[in-house]
Order: C-alpha cells, then structure tokens, then sequence
C-alpha cells in the first residue's frame, strides 16, 4: 500500500509520499499558521519506519517553501531535491534555508531522466521509490532561456523551472506533478516532454487559469482524475471535460494506492459521483472520510 496526502494549505502547495517501498517523500512545503502544527506532528508520524526520506522543492515561491526553515529543524532534511539554480535569496528565512540546503551537502539536483539510487534504482537493500523526473531537459533551449531571465531577475516568477515528477506503481496508480509551470510555457516544451498516460494529475499552479495544461498534452496524459489546487475561484480553470476534485472545497485528500485502484479520503464532501462506492473503512487514521474509489484500468 502506497499513500498520497494533498495538504490543504491555502494558496499553496504541500504533498508527502508513504511509499509501499523503505522510502518517504515530501513535496514543497506551505506550513500556514492554522495548521502548522498538525501537519508537523503528521509528518513525523508518517515518516517513521522509513530508512530513506526526501524533500523535493518544486521552486523557490514563498507558496512553496513556507516555513522550510521549521520543517528542515523538526524532520532534518538529509536529502534536498531542486532543479540546479543560482537564483537569489530575496533575504527571507525560508529562502536563506532554501538557499543553504540548495548549496549544501544533501542536495540533489534534479532533471529529465535523472538516476539516483533508491529514487528510482532498487538494490538488495531496498526498492526503489517509483520516482522519476519528466522535466526539465537542462540543455533544452526554452528552459536555458527561462533559467537565464530567473536568474538575472528579468522576471520575478520562478514558476518554469518547475520539474515534472512523475510517481508510479507497479500495476497500480501514476501520478503527476507539474509545480507551477505555466501555460505558455508548457505549450513551447511539450514536445521535448515524453508524456504518457498518466492516473492522476495536480493541476498546475493550483489550479489557475495561467497554469492550465493545454489540450494536446491532456490528450497524450489522458488523466482520470485532476486534483485543482486552492487558488482564488475567480482565477482557477475547472478543466470542465474532465473528472476533478477542487481542493478549495475538498480540503485534505489522501489517496490510498492499491492493486489497479485508489482510494479518496477527503476532509470535506465533494461533487464524486464518478467514484464507485466499495466496502472501505469509513475514516482514514488522519480523519479524512471515505468518498469512493477510482477504479484504474
């Protein structure tokens, strides 16, 4: 059994892995005061028993790595997973932990194709996480670019140096994680991206309308569940043709990975009458109710 949580945390972004394997992984960080707390004393939970655990920061938005420093003295990131940057810290203390950590001797920088033992290579130690990186291709053209305006802050918006992360079990559910890459730039790189289908999919930047996923990579990807984020409604794309859950009014969602089907627990209802309706235990252990399951193909 594998677990995914999707944190409710705001305008926000916060994910943890319990893999079926010795690893756990966590997603960006977005500890809002209201919840702070909870969500430490989970993850500590979560993570024991695990001999492998990773942090993997999609980019350096302060939606993304809030209160990184509080995470970091809590749990003791010992694997610090970006996208090799040079970015500077704007001076806060989420970006100066963000800027040591990126720097320091736990890093591991992350592209298109990478290999790293118990991310994606098993030994006879243990098995690997299911991990692996879609993007970013770093001699890619349009990425250099992007990199390049980042970095000489002819932008403030580290949004496309997001990587994609896919995650995948073995007869069972592949995820994908897009960070915040936006639509236009999405629409120039979607070609250099070797996209397949894929289960379930967190749309990117929360869910808005300058984030959605053109048509023709949801046409190769072809998802059976998309996951909006908790952006302002005036601004989200609902991706109208497709089955959603809305985390703004979801808010907490664990998927329970099995054999060929996933379980959704969810901390408030939702519209999920494409879920089927199976003999499952009514409250997940973290208190999200059962609202049905995604049968996979």
């Amino acid at each position: 059994m594998s677990v995914i949580k999707s944190f409710s945390v705001g305008n926000g972004d916060m994910f943890y892995i319990k893999h079926d394997t010795d690893n756990f992984t966590i997603i960006d960080c977005n500890l809002i005061d209201d919840v702070k707390d909870d969500i430490l004393d989970e993850i500590d939970n979560q993570r024991k028993g695990k001999g492998i655990q990773r942090f993997i920061t999609t980019h350096p938005d302060d939606d993304h790595i809030h209160c990184l420093k509080e995470l970091n003295e809590r749990i003791g990131i010992l694997n610090f997973y970006c996208v090799k940057n040079n970015i500077d810290s704007d001076g806060s203390i989420d970006f100066n932990e963000y800027c040591k950590l990126r720097e320091g001797e736990h890093a591991f920088y992350i592209e298109k194709g990478c290999s790293r033992k118990w991310m994606n290579i098993s030994d006879e130690e243990r098995d690997a996480s299911g991990i692996n990186i879609l993007w970013p291709d770093l001699n890619n053209s349009y990425f250099k670019e992007e990199l390049e305006r980042i970095e000489n802050e002819k932008t403030d918006s580290p949004n496309n140096i997001s990587p994609i992360i896919k995650y995948s079990l073995k007869n069972g559910v592949t995820v994908l994680w897009f960070g915040d890459l936006e639509n236009d730039f999405l629409e120039k790189i979607q070609d250099y991206v070797e996209f397949s289908n894929a289960d379930i999919i967190f749309a990117p930047h929360h869910g808005r309308k300058s984030g959605k996923i053109p048509k023709s990579i949801l046409d190769k990807i072809k998802p059976k569940l998309i996951v909006i984020g908790e952006a302002g409604s005036d601004y989200i794309d609902y991706y109208e043709s497709y089955d959603t859950i809305t985390q703004n009014s979801a808010g907490n969602i664990v998927f329970d990975c099995g054999f060929m089907e996933v379980d959704v627990y969810t901390s408030a209802d939702f519209n999920h009458d494409y879920l089927k309706q199976k003999r499952k235990k009514s409250y997940w252990e973290t208190g999200e109710k059962y609202r049905g399951t995604l049968e996979l193909d």
